[in-house]
């Protein structure tokens, strides 16, 4: 009786556990319960029965789809019908198009799915929870399953998710188990949540719900009475498949990676003991320089060296040359001004075909640097990088939210993630889309689609096929779906799912065709292609993207040459996308607080600053010129203040400076050398400090001198000329030698600037020795005259004082500077102190600029770089670019470059994705995209994407996915292969290519190559070789200089290596070469050589003042080099002091450099010079008479002069401005007046010249031309004779007549 209950209750109840029978069996039809699937969702027929042995046409179907349960023809059962293996084919077709290139993982996913659905002992792993009625075509009504619960082993459930964990997707460098997890993504992901997906029938490829059990293997708690756990053997992604796959490679699998040696350590910093080497180092060496000056200060006192003979030839015949050539000037004003002014407009002419280069890439980056060529080789090949259009949204005094998802839990929602601001970035969003405006270009309406960047329909786009990224696009831009509500349950509890449920699906599985929820939207944008959440929010940590504190909003546009019509219409775009976010950020009823750019906002702000900031540099050389107008007057009498001014001479002066400017820009325009803001802002200010200078020393010199009895005015100026002229000579001469040499730089804005500056400070002292000593000479006349300097027809009776004006300065330094200055103890402690200034700061300056730093104070962009840098969770991305000369179609070739099975362990991307895994030394974040990669998926038999038709018009051409027509496309591309290692043959390659490029990505073949790669591979039109390709990855977050030329500096490094690898594969060309390239390298490539590339400008620079310093002063090489040392000094000192004062070492500061070294020549060589030609008797004497005569007129002409105007800079809105020009042009002349004031004058009264000695002047010496004339050009008061060797040395000559001795 209890057996009779027992066969009764079984057939009342169904299928029991039992060995060898099945639960269903047979297609049932499409399930009724899920709506809205992605691909049909066919089930099984309820069928308790005994498996069924499977023969024939079935078994050989079988035996494709689940050859882990073949165990041979006749010996095989299994609990599946051919229709229902045709299903499950299809279904897994779909996952393994992304798990194919590991082939363990794709076996073993469908281990699972194939145990489930075929296994002979299918009753016992498995319980049927739900049915439905089906009608067949045929009016039957059969019960399907539309619900079971599997019984699964943790062991087998656990290897096979590791297996399949690190399995890549090369289009977006990410997992695809990502994809498969749902909500999850990758991080969060596990066997158990994987399991859940697959089962899940509103993801929209799951055909009914499957509830995975996973338990530990031998427990039976938890199972029906009869039913055991799935334990089958799971693959691990290092082994082999028993078809024949090969292990998984590194890139997909951590098992099969080869033992990668760490990078080696960064260097320690240097260090001494407990403190810095440098300054340890320094410290070692000034007290070695402190001992040797000791030693030095004794010998001195105790050493009588024989005096030094300098010969006075140079001085003397540059004199006599000068003093003729003044005097002619002088006395033919009237006809060397307006020589002199045909000449200059001759040279000025030019200007008006004169060019000015903007692009920062053309004003830095030299046109046969790398980072130039690399970039050349890109355009030429590659289009360019679209142009970017961007807001970053906040909104910081939204509180945030609690939302109790069903799906997904108690999540924490920021304010700025909230329904309405959502929707109200959605209405500025479509704002934006709409604009439209009359084009003459297209001599037609345009508007965002003519110029989007639409990378799946780039022929013919329409506006929904613009690249738009933003958080609406997981709603596809669709108010309805926004709003979109529907109730759903999940284990036995209903609640309402919204926008939110989709959202958190979507930010975890943005490639996703339909989310999980009952609301069954898709979460690709409405161009087709997905939205990253990178992409979408900002502002999160840990990828908690529900937390993300700023909502991004991009528009990438084409990015089109300057000649293409299309480069006006986008400008104009933005032009008008900008007004747009201007207006709605006024608007007060917005809320949010936001930051925005367009392409062109970096060259708009630099161009409104620099015309907005045009009044300040006119009112700093206003100011300059009133100073040099009142300076340089007597004012001996109030009563012939208007005699005595030289209002019209300074403004003569100025005159000069610009006409000197002005020839040298309209020769080299008249020649073709484009200048730069750059040149028109800093040349100009150069050459009025060198040109006030020599205006000061001629003017002073003029003034402080007496006119003898009977010379006449003209020969009153030629003399005074011919005493200062050499000075003049050497300094202009040292600096246009100078600037000249400083043209062999490789930056063209530097070598532009050095060949101006050169000409410029060239012609000035030409003017100077022309026009202005004419012009002076019209002004003596009319001063002799006692004629007022405005009103010329006014005169004054006062006459002009006997004494000579020595003015203000000359007697506070000649009385109170010197002497202070020069004492034994000043002396000493002003020696050390500035040479210790000058080394330690030098080891720790920065270098680079910063991008903000180009901006306005007041610029928008401020802003926008501001929330760039908090915000923006990935940084640029980089492409690794391959040239010409690699044989891609070899099967050496296809391994030595990709990353799935059977590649090179280290392979071109393998290579790349081990940099990832240190992106803090390698500033890599994702691995990079592989074409090669995905063309090898793609030809994969075991996928859908590859087919050829095999019936229609288009027999044996290619046939999409997509493709539902029935026979239609029954081939193809490839065959398996034996070895279970697809490489194509070289016809085989070069006729699919083609097809893979152009192929649309879907569901059906989510690996085709259209959007992502259809631009990256360029071949040869009639060879079809591949010229150039492309592999693009993303740098991490990059926030300054110094990590942007990092970043350029290990891409390279790791581009190199790559090459010197790929080149030993056979048939590869030696000159073939792997680069990385990313529109920001060619601003930061100078970066890696700025510092060589200073040292050299600057040494080239520094040449010249030696050298012909050492001429003009008679071959005196201690003079020279002294001269020199102090120049280095301030050179120096100006590098320390931008470290304190934070200003960074880039091509702006090595500009203000070389100009550092032209305006550092005006403040020492003339002290220099004029110590050389002292005859006082000892070096300290002659040091106080160096620095009270010449000292006084250096300081009124040089940083008198400078000073003003460049405190007027500091109210420029340009931070370039306010940093390069006013901090560092200030800090320039406070070291050239410290240096050539402090101290120059105590280091010549140390290492100085011993005094100068006449040679062959015998006693008589009035009747010797060359010792009178000598004596006459050398004022001093008083004279004493020494006799050595027939050699007269005078220490003091200022007398007019000698005695006999």
């Amino acid at each position: 009786m209890f057996l009779l209950y027992l066969c009764l209750l079984q057939v009342l109840t169904g299928a029991q556990h039992e060995p060898g029978y099945c639960s269903f069996y047979e297609d049932c039809g499409l399930n009724p319960a899920v709506e809205g699937a992605l691909i049909p969702p066919r089930v099984p027929c309820k069928d308790y029965r005994k498996a069924v042995n499977v023969t024939g046409d079935h078994y050989e179907l079988f035996k494709s789809v689940c050859p882990m349960l073949a165990h041979g023809e006749g010996k095989t059962l299994a609990c599946c019908s051919f229709r229902q293996l045709t299903a499950l084919q299809s279904s897994l077709t779909l996952s393994k198009a992304v798990l194919i290139r590991c082939p363990s993982c794709a076996d073993n996913f469908a281990h699972i799915h194939c145990a489930t659905t075929c296994s002979p002992n299918q009753s016992q792993i498995l319980k049927i929870t739900k049915t439905a009625n089906i009608t067949q075509p045929a009016g039957m009504v059969n019960e399907a399953v539309v619900g079971y619960e599997a019984y699964v082993s943790t062991s087998f459930s656990d290897a096979s998710f590791r297996s399949c964990k690190n399995v890549r997707i090369p289009a977006t460098g990410g997992y695809a188990i990502a994809t498969m997890c749902g909500r999850y993504g990758a991080t969060l992901c596990t066997p158990q949540r994987w399991l859940d997906f697959q089962g899940d029938s509103s993801n929209g490829l799951a055909p009914l719900d499957i509830n995975f059990k996973l338990l530990p293997d031998g427990q039976t708690a938890g199972l029906p009475p009869g039913a055991v756990l799935f334990a089958g053997t799971a693959l691990n992604c290092n082994e082999t498949t028993p078809t024949g796959g090969e292990a998984c490679s590194c890139q997909d699998c951590e098992q099969s990676c080869p033992a990668v040696p760490q990078p080696p350590p960064l260097p320690e910093p240097f260090m001494i003991g407990r403190l810095d080497g440098v300054l340890v180092i320094c410290i070692i060496v000034f007290s070695c320089i402190f001992l040797l000056l000791i030693c030095y200060v004794i010998l001195e006192y105790t050493i009588r060296y024989q005096k030094s003979k300098a010969s006075l030839a140079t001085q003397e015949f540059l004199g006599s040359l000068f003093q003729t050539w003044g005097t002619i000037m002088a006395r033919y004003p009237l006809i060397v001004l307006p020589v002199c002014l045909v000449v200059v407009l001759a040279f000025a002419v030019g200007i008006k075909d004169i060019e000015l280069t903007t692009d920062p890439v053309q004003l830095w980056s030299a046109p046969q640097s790398r980072a130039m060529r690399e970039k050349a080789f890109h355009d030429a090949n590659f289009d360019p990088f679209y142009r970017t259009n961007q807001l970053i949204l906040t909104a910081p005094d939204r509180p945030s939210h609690y939302y109790d998802s069903l799906l997904f839990g108690e999540q924490n929602f920021s304010g700025i993630i909230s329904k309405d601001l959502i929707i109200e970035l959605l209405e500025l969003q479509q704002k934006i889309q709409a604009i439209e405006f009359w084009s003459d270009e297209l001599n037609r309406t345009a508007s965002l689609k003519d110029v989007c960047y639409a990378p799946l329909n780039p022929d013919n786009p329409s506006l929904t096929d613009c690249a738009v990224n933003s958080l609406p696009q997981y709603f596809q831009n669709s108010m309805d779906n926004l709003n979109a509500k529907v109730n759903m349950t999940e284990l036995g509890v209903t609640k309402e799912v919204d926008w939110r449920d989709h959202f958190i699906y979507c930010v975890n599985s943005p490639l996703s065709f339909k989310d999980i929820t009952a609301l069954g939207m898709s979460c690709m944008a409405d161009y087709g292609g997905p939205v990253f959440p990178f992409l979408a929010v900002g502002g999160y940590e840990n990828e908690e993207y529900t937390t993300a504190e700023a909502l991004i909003l991009t528009f990438s546009l084409n990015n089109y040459a300057r000649t293409d019509v299309k480069f006006k219409v986008a400008e104009e775009w933005e032009r008008r996308f900008l007004e747009i976010v201007q207006e709605y950020q006024k608007n007060p009823n917005t809320n949010f607080t936001f930051a925005y750019m367009a392409e062109r906002s970096l060259e708009d702000e630099i161009n409104r600053t620099t015309a907005e900031d045009i009044p300040i540099f006119m009112i700093s050389y206003a100011v300059i010129f009133l100073y040099i107008a009142v300076a340089l007057g007597e004012y001996s009498s109030c009563k012939r203040i208007l005699v005595d001014s030289k209002f019209l001479v300074g403004l003569g002066g100025i005159l000069v400076v610009g006409c000197s400017v002005m020839a040298s820009m309209g020769f080299y325009a008249w020649i073709g050398i484009p200048s730069s803001l750059v040149i028109l802002q800093v040349v100009p200010f150069l050459v009025l400090a060198v040109g006030a200078d020599n205006i000061f020393i001629f003017v002073l010199e003029y003034q402080r001198d007496m006119r003898r009895t009977g010379e006449k005015r003209e020969e009153h100026i030629g003399r005074v000329l011919g005493n200062v002229a050499p000075s003049m000579l050497l300094c202009s001469l040292s600096e246009s030698v100078c600037f000249f040499l400083g043209a062999l730089s490789t930056m063209p804005a530097v070598k532009s600037f050095a060949l101006y500056a050169a000409l410029a400070v060239l012609m000035d002292f030409i003017l100077q020795m022309t026009a202005f000593v004419a012009l002076l000479s019209l002004d003596a006349r009319r001063q002799d005259a006692n004629r007022c300097e405005i009103a010329c027809c006014v005169t004054v009776k006062t006459p002009h004082p006997s004494e000579p004006n020595q003015g203000v300065l000359l007697p506070l330094m000649k009385k109170y500077y010197a002497p202070a200055l020069l004492n034994p103890v000043s002396r000493m402690v002003v020696f050390l102190a500035t040479f210790c200034a000058c080394v330690f700061l030098l080891f720790h300056v920065k270098v680079g600029l910063n991008q903000e730093l180009a901006m306005p104070s007041d610029s928008y962009m401020l802003d926008y770089f501001a929330y760039l840098y908090k915000y923006f969770e990935v940084g640029v991305p980089t492409y690794f670019i391959t040239t010409k000369g690699f044989n891609f179609t070899s099967e050496e070739g296809i391994n030595a470059v990709c990353s799935s099975v059977g590649c090179d362990q280290f392979s071109f991307t393998q290579k790349l994705r081990y940099a990832t895994e240190y992106p803090e030394r390698s500033y890599l974040a994702i691995p990079a995209s592989s074409w090669v990669d995905d063309y090898i998926d793609w030809l994969n038999p075991g996928s859908k994407c590859c087919r050829i038709y095999t019936a229609g018009p288009n027999k044996v051409e290619f046939c999409p996915a997509n493709e539902t027509g029935l026979f239609m496309c029954t081939k193809k591309c490839m065959s398996i292969p034996q070895n279970g290692v697809l490489r194509p043959s070289v016809e085989e390659f070069n006729r699919f290519l083609p097809d893979f490029l152009s192929n649309r990505p879907d569901l059906q073949c989510p690996k085709g190559g259209l959007g992502a790669y259809d631009k990256a591979v360029v071949r040869d039109k009639e060879t079809g070789e591949i010229i150039a390709s492309r592999f693009m990855a993303y740098h991490t977050p990059l926030v300054n200089s110094q990590e942007f030329t990092a970043a350029l500096e290990k891409a390279r490094e790791l581009a190199h290596n790559i090459t010197m690898t790929m080149r030993n594969v056979t048939g590869t060309s030696q000159d073939f070469e792997v680069f990385p390239y990313t529109v920001t390298y060619v601003y930061y490539e100078q970066y890696l050589t700025i510092v060589n590339e200073g040292l050299f400008n600057i040494g080239v620079c520094l040449l010249p003042t030696f050298v012909v310093c050492c001429i003009l002063l008679g071959m005196d090489f201690r003079s020279g080099f002294l001269n020199l040392l102090t120049i280095v000094m301030i050179t120096v000192d100006t590098v320390g002091v931008m470290t304190l004062w934070g200003i960074d070492f880039n091509a702006v500061s090595l500009i203000n450099l070389v100009t550092a070294v032209g305006i550092s020549v005006e403040f020492v060589s003339h002290l220099t010079r004029s110590f050389a030609l002292s005859i006082r008797p000892t070096k300290v004497e002659r040091a106080k008479e160096a620095t009270a005569n010449m000292g006084s007129a250096v300081f009124a002409g040089v940083a008198m002069t400078n000073l003003p105007g460049i405190v007027v800079l500091a109210f420029a809105k340009a931070q370039l401005i306010q940093i390069f020009f006013f901090r560092l042009n200030l800090v320039i002349t406070l070291l050239g007046m410290a240096h050539g004031l402090i101290f120059l004058p105590v280091l010549l009264s140390f290492f100085g010249i011993k005094q100068i000695c006449i040679p062959k002047c015998k006693y008589n010496i009035v009747s010797q031309p060359k010792c009178n004339r000598f004596l006459h050009k050398n004022h001093t008061h008083t004279q004493t004779k020494l006799m050595t060797k027939n050699v007269y040395c005078i220490s003091n000559l200022k007398t007019q007549t000698m005695r006999n001795i």
